[in-house]
Protein backbone atom coordinates (compact mmCIF):
# COMPACT_ATOMS: atom_id res chain seq x y z
CA UNK A 1 0.00 0.00 0.00
CA UNK A 2 2.31 2.54 0.50
CA UNK A 3 4.19 1.52 -2.58
CA UNK A 4 0.86 2.41 -4.44
CA UNK A 5 0.42 5.69 -2.34
CA UNK A 6 4.31 6.52 -3.53
CA UNK A 7 3.67 5.98 -7.10
CA UNK A 8 0.47 8.42 -7.04
CA UNK A 9 2.82 11.31 -5.37
CA UNK A 10 3.78 13.63 -8.10
CA UNK A 11 6.67 16.03 -7.54
CA UNK A 12 6.04 19.13 -8.09
CA UNK A 13 9.51 19.70 -9.77
CA UNK A 14 8.94 17.12 -11.88
CA UNK A 15 5.43 18.50 -12.78
CA UNK A 16 6.70 22.00 -13.77
CA UNK A 17 9.44 20.00 -16.14
CA UNK A 18 6.65 17.99 -17.95
CA UNK A 19 4.65 21.28 -18.52
CA UNK A 20 7.53 23.01 -19.71
CA UNK A 21 8.50 20.51 -22.23
CA UNK A 22 5.07 20.40 -23.32
CA UNK A 23 5.03 24.23 -23.42
CA UNK A 24 8.39 24.19 -25.67
CA UNK A 25 6.74 21.49 -27.92
CA UNK A 26 3.46 23.85 -28.44
CA UNK A 27 5.65 26.68 -28.99
CA UNK A 28 8.28 24.65 -31.70
CA UNK A 29 5.47 23.40 -33.19
CA UNK A 30 3.49 26.67 -34.14
CA UNK A 31 6.78 28.09 -35.36
CA UNK A 32 7.00 25.26 -37.35
CA UNK A 33 3.46 24.90 -38.93
CA UNK A 34 4.01 29.07 -39.74
CA UNK A 35 7.47 28.26 -41.68
CA UNK A 36 5.29 25.60 -43.69
CA UNK A 37 2.53 27.85 -44.42
CA UNK A 38 5.34 30.81 -45.45
CA UNK A 39 6.85 28.37 -48.24
CA UNK A 40 4.03 27.35 -49.63
CA UNK A 41 2.54 30.58 -49.57
CA UNK A 42 5.07 33.36 -49.16
CA UNK A 43 3.25 36.70 -47.67
CA UNK A 44 4.17 39.69 -45.28
CA UNK A 45 7.51 40.80 -44.28
CA UNK A 46 8.27 37.21 -42.81
CA UNK A 47 7.50 35.99 -46.48
CA UNK A 48 10.23 38.55 -47.65
CA UNK A 49 12.64 36.91 -45.55
CA UNK A 50 11.44 33.44 -46.74
CA UNK A 51 11.89 35.09 -50.45
CA UNK A 52 15.38 35.01 -50.05
CA UNK A 53 15.91 31.46 -48.18
CA UNK A 54 13.76 29.87 -50.50
CA UNK A 55 16.41 31.80 -53.71
CA UNK A 56 19.16 30.24 -51.79
CA UNK A 57 17.46 27.05 -50.95
CA UNK A 58 16.20 26.33 -54.48
CA UNK A 59 19.30 27.59 -56.81
CA UNK A 60 20.59 24.46 -57.40
CA UNK A 61 17.38 22.90 -57.83
CA UNK A 62 16.49 25.76 -59.88
CA UNK A 63 20.03 25.66 -62.17
CA UNK A 64 19.02 22.08 -62.74
CA UNK A 65 15.47 22.24 -63.55
CA UNK A 66 16.60 24.87 -66.10
CA UNK A 67 19.29 22.34 -67.94
CA UNK A 68 16.81 19.97 -67.97
CA UNK A 69 14.42 21.68 -69.83
CA UNK A 70 16.71 22.50 -72.69
CA UNK A 71 15.54 26.43 -73.62
CA UNK A 72 16.75 27.61 -76.76
CA UNK A 73 17.07 31.44 -77.09
CA UNK A 74 13.41 32.69 -78.86
CA UNK A 75 11.41 30.33 -76.77
CA UNK A 76 8.36 31.31 -74.56
CA UNK A 77 9.23 29.77 -70.81
CA UNK A 78 7.54 29.72 -67.64
CA UNK A 79 8.70 29.29 -64.07
CA UNK A 80 5.55 28.58 -62.04
CA UNK A 81 5.41 28.68 -58.42
CA UNK A 82 8.71 30.96 -58.60
CA UNK A 83 8.63 31.88 -55.18
CA UNK A 84 11.62 34.32 -54.33
CA UNK A 85 12.37 34.45 -58.19
CA UNK A 86 15.65 32.70 -58.70
CA UNK A 87 14.09 30.75 -62.11
CA UNK A 88 13.02 33.53 -63.38
CA UNK A 89 16.53 34.99 -64.13
CA UNK A 90 17.73 31.78 -65.20
CA UNK A 91 14.96 31.56 -67.76
CA UNK A 92 15.55 34.92 -69.19
CA UNK A 93 19.04 34.42 -69.62
CA UNK A 94 18.30 31.49 -71.47
CA UNK A 95 15.10 32.82 -73.23
CA UNK A 96 17.27 35.32 -74.54
CA UNK A 97 16.15 38.58 -75.93
CA UNK A 98 14.08 37.18 -78.21
CA UNK A 99 12.09 35.08 -75.58
CA UNK A 100 9.32 35.41 -73.51
CA UNK A 101 9.05 34.54 -69.50
CA UNK A 102 6.13 33.90 -67.50
CA UNK A 103 6.51 34.11 -64.13
CA UNK A 104 3.64 32.19 -62.31
CA UNK A 105 3.00 32.58 -58.12
CA UNK A 106 -0.18 32.41 -56.14
CA UNK A 107 1.20 34.92 -53.49
CA UNK A 108 0.28 38.14 -54.65
CA UNK A 109 3.63 39.68 -52.72
CA UNK A 110 6.45 37.54 -54.42
CA UNK A 111 4.24 38.66 -57.54
CA UNK A 112 5.23 42.32 -56.34
CA UNK A 113 8.57 41.71 -55.43
CA UNK A 114 9.41 40.50 -58.84
CA UNK A 115 7.92 43.43 -60.88
CA UNK A 116 10.22 45.62 -58.56
CA UNK A 117 13.60 43.38 -59.25
CA UNK A 118 12.67 42.60 -63.07
CA UNK A 119 11.37 45.96 -63.41
CA UNK A 120 13.64 46.36 -66.68
CA UNK A 121 12.88 43.06 -68.33
CA UNK A 122 9.07 43.72 -67.62
CA UNK A 123 9.20 47.04 -69.36
CA UNK A 124 10.95 45.24 -72.27
CA UNK A 125 8.13 42.68 -72.48
CA UNK A 126 10.66 39.75 -71.79
CA UNK A 127 8.84 38.74 -68.33
CA UNK A 128 5.34 38.84 -67.87
CA UNK A 129 4.63 38.07 -64.30
CA UNK A 130 0.36 36.42 -63.33
CA UNK A 131 -0.96 35.75 -60.42
CA UNK A 132 -2.24 31.90 -60.45
CA UNK A 133 -1.64 28.85 -59.11
CA UNK A 134 -0.96 25.42 -61.09
CA UNK A 135 -4.07 24.10 -60.80
CA UNK A 136 -5.57 27.10 -62.57
CA UNK A 137 -2.95 28.66 -64.74
CA UNK A 138 -3.88 32.00 -66.58
CA UNK A 139 -2.43 30.63 -69.84
CA UNK A 140 -3.99 29.96 -73.58
CA UNK A 141 -3.79 26.59 -74.83
CA UNK A 142 -0.54 25.26 -76.31
CA UNK A 143 1.40 28.23 -75.51
CA UNK A 144 4.86 27.15 -73.73
CA UNK A 145 7.86 25.59 -75.40
CA UNK A 146 9.27 24.84 -71.42
CA UNK A 147 8.13 24.82 -67.88
CA UNK A 148 9.47 24.62 -64.80
CA UNK A 149 8.15 24.13 -61.14
CA UNK A 150 10.51 23.63 -58.82
CA UNK A 151 9.56 22.22 -54.70
CA UNK A 152 5.84 23.03 -55.55
CA UNK A 153 4.30 20.29 -55.83
CA UNK A 154 3.99 19.23 -52.27
CA UNK A 155 1.24 22.07 -51.51
CA UNK A 156 -1.18 20.90 -54.40
CA UNK A 157 -4.18 18.84 -53.24
CA UNK A 158 -5.17 17.76 -56.81
CA UNK A 159 -2.18 16.34 -58.65
CA UNK A 160 -4.43 15.32 -61.42
CA UNK A 161 -5.93 18.29 -62.06
CA UNK A 162 -2.55 20.44 -62.18
CA UNK A 163 -0.61 17.95 -64.62
CA UNK A 164 -3.73 18.53 -66.91
CA UNK A 165 -3.08 22.15 -66.90
CA UNK A 166 0.62 21.48 -67.70
CA UNK A 167 -0.30 19.15 -70.58
CA UNK A 168 -2.91 21.99 -71.58
CA UNK A 169 -0.60 24.99 -72.32
CA UNK A 170 2.50 22.79 -73.11
CA UNK A 171 2.86 23.10 -76.79
CA UNK A 172 3.30 19.78 -78.65
CA UNK A 173 7.34 19.53 -78.15
CA UNK A 174 7.56 21.23 -75.40
CA UNK A 175 8.81 19.93 -71.75
CA UNK A 176 7.73 20.60 -68.65
CA UNK A 177 10.31 20.11 -65.67
CA UNK A 178 8.94 19.14 -62.05
CA UNK A 179 11.89 19.12 -59.21
CA UNK A 180 10.78 17.39 -55.87
CA UNK A 181 13.26 16.49 -53.56
CA UNK A 182 13.11 12.74 -52.52
CA UNK A 183 10.16 12.41 -49.93
CA UNK A 184 12.00 9.91 -47.79
CA UNK A 185 14.64 12.36 -46.73
CA UNK A 186 11.99 15.50 -46.88
CA UNK A 187 10.47 13.96 -44.16
CA UNK A 188 13.26 14.40 -41.97
CA UNK A 189 13.48 17.99 -42.08
CA UNK A 190 11.54 19.53 -39.02
CA UNK A 191 9.10 21.30 -41.19
CA UNK A 192 7.18 19.11 -43.38
CA UNK A 193 4.83 17.18 -41.39
CA UNK A 194 3.21 20.52 -41.32
CA UNK A 195 0.88 20.65 -44.31
CA UNK A 196 3.42 18.89 -47.04
CA UNK A 197 2.10 16.33 -49.15
CA UNK A 198 5.13 13.74 -49.47
CA UNK A 199 4.37 11.79 -52.56
CA UNK A 200 6.16 9.07 -53.89
CA UNK A 201 8.17 9.78 -57.00
CA UNK A 202 6.22 6.78 -58.79
CA UNK A 203 2.98 8.09 -57.67
CA UNK A 204 3.83 11.48 -58.96
CA UNK A 205 4.80 9.91 -62.25
CA UNK A 206 2.35 8.35 -62.78
CA UNK A 207 -0.29 11.24 -62.19
CA UNK A 208 2.01 12.92 -65.17
CA UNK A 209 1.10 9.79 -67.30
CA UNK A 210 -2.66 10.11 -67.09
CA UNK A 211 -2.33 13.65 -67.57
CA UNK A 212 -1.23 12.16 -71.22
CA UNK A 213 2.78 12.98 -71.06
CA UNK A 214 5.39 10.79 -71.27
CA UNK A 215 8.51 10.95 -67.99
CA UNK A 216 11.85 10.89 -68.08
CA UNK A 217 12.92 10.20 -64.52
CA UNK A 218 16.32 11.57 -63.20
CA UNK A 219 17.99 11.78 -59.98
CA UNK A 220 19.75 14.77 -59.10
CA UNK A 221 22.06 15.43 -56.01
CA UNK A 222 21.51 18.64 -55.72
CA UNK A 223 19.72 21.19 -53.29
CA UNK A 224 19.03 20.41 -49.39
CA UNK A 225 18.72 17.11 -49.96
CA UNK A 226 18.59 14.57 -53.06
CA UNK A 227 15.90 15.52 -55.26
CA UNK A 228 14.24 14.08 -58.74
CA UNK A 229 13.87 15.67 -62.20
CA UNK A 230 10.72 14.19 -63.65
CA UNK A 231 10.75 15.76 -67.37
CA UNK A 232 7.31 15.62 -69.13
CA UNK A 233 6.33 15.71 -72.88
CA UNK A 234 3.49 15.05 -74.65
CA UNK A 235 4.56 11.60 -76.62
CA UNK A 236 5.10 11.78 -80.23
CA UNK A 237 2.48 11.56 -82.98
Amino acid sequence: MLGDDLAGCDDPADARHRRSIRSVNAIAARVMSALAGQLGHPHGLLGKVVAVVLNRANRRDAIAAVEAASITPGETVADIGFGGGAGLGLLLGRAGSTGVVYGIDISTDMVTRARSRFHREIDSSRLRLLEGSLNDLPLDDSSLDAIITVNTIYFIADLDEAFAELARVLRPAGRAVICLGDPAAMAELPFTPYGFRLRPVAEVIAELERAGLSVNHREVPVGLVAGHLLIASHPPR
